[in-house]
């Protein structure tokens, strides 16, 4: 809790917060300046981008700051006094990832309030959509969770670039692992389709986390299947920062 509370302060000092005033204006200037549409258009445009850019402002802070928090440690030097104190390597990732963590859960509840907040003033007839769009919120969360894991775990090995390149590459390919296993079963090639099928099964299937589109229009899947799309993103979180603390335990300060 330590680790966790101290990374919530460093990136609280880094103005990171500030995004919700940025965010607020864009989505302002975004529902000024949409075309003239049908008013059902309208409105379905305004939610999905205050939805995407909810989604997008948590994915640049859960990327870019994953990725340097392992190695602001190494390069401030101050490595050297956690390790020589009776913590736990597991306790050290673990901390990083809940602070980090934190800092989602409030940046995201902060843009979520000016999101409705936009809607109120502009009156748009959210009311009915409204579990929908919060849960949607709640699984883009779940998906930022698997991507602060994936951050931290190639920030154990490498630069902090380089890790943010393969996180962002491994965000990118999950949401195509559905097109990418299907697109083996179309080449008609064995190699081809279990090559395709041991990648659909090690990589992160992140749009079954994505809710957004159905959300606009109301239409989520059965409860059955949004719990274990939930269990889904919070065990390969698991997965993701176990590896991370296998390495990271390994390495010599």
């Amino acid at each position: 809790m330590a680790v966790a509370v101290n990374v919530f302060r460093e990136s609280v000092r880094d103005r990171v917060l500030y995004l919700i005033v940025l965010f607020a204006v864009l989505l302002l200037l975004g529902a000024r300046l949409l075309p003239d549409l049908s008013a059902g258009a309208e409105f379905k445009l305004i939610l999905d981008l205050g939805l995407g850019v909810i989604h997008l402002f948590g994915l640049v802070v859960a990327i870019f700051l994953g990725t340097s928090l392992l190695y602001k440690e190494i390069e401030k030097r101050t490595i050297y006094l956690l390790i020589a104190k009776p913590l736990d390597p597991a306790e050290f990732i673990l901390g990083k990832h809940l602070g980090l963590a934190a800092v989602l859960a409030v940046l995201i509840a902060l843009m979520s309030l000016c999101f409705a907040a936009v809607l109120a003033i502009g009156r748009v007839p959210a009311g009915g959509l409204a579990a929908a769009l919060g849960l949607s919120v709640a699984f883009g969360y779940l998906e930022l969770l698997v991507i602060v894991a994936a951050a931290l775990f190639f920030g154990s090995f490498t630069s902090p670039v380089l890790a943010s390149i393969f996180t962002i590459s491994l965000y990118l390919v999950g949401h195509f692992t559905a097109d990418l296993l299907n697109l083996g079963r179309l080449s008609k090639n064995a190699f081809s389709a279990q090559l395709t099928q041991f990648l659909y099964l090690i990589l992160p299937n992140l749009e079954r986390l994505n809710l957004r589109n159905g959300a606009v229009y109301g239409q989520l899947p059965p409860p059955g299947e949004l719990a274990l799309s939930g269990l889904y993103a919070l065990l390969y979180t698991g997965l993701l920062l176990s590896l991370a603390v296998l390495i990271f335990a390994r390495r010599e300060f």
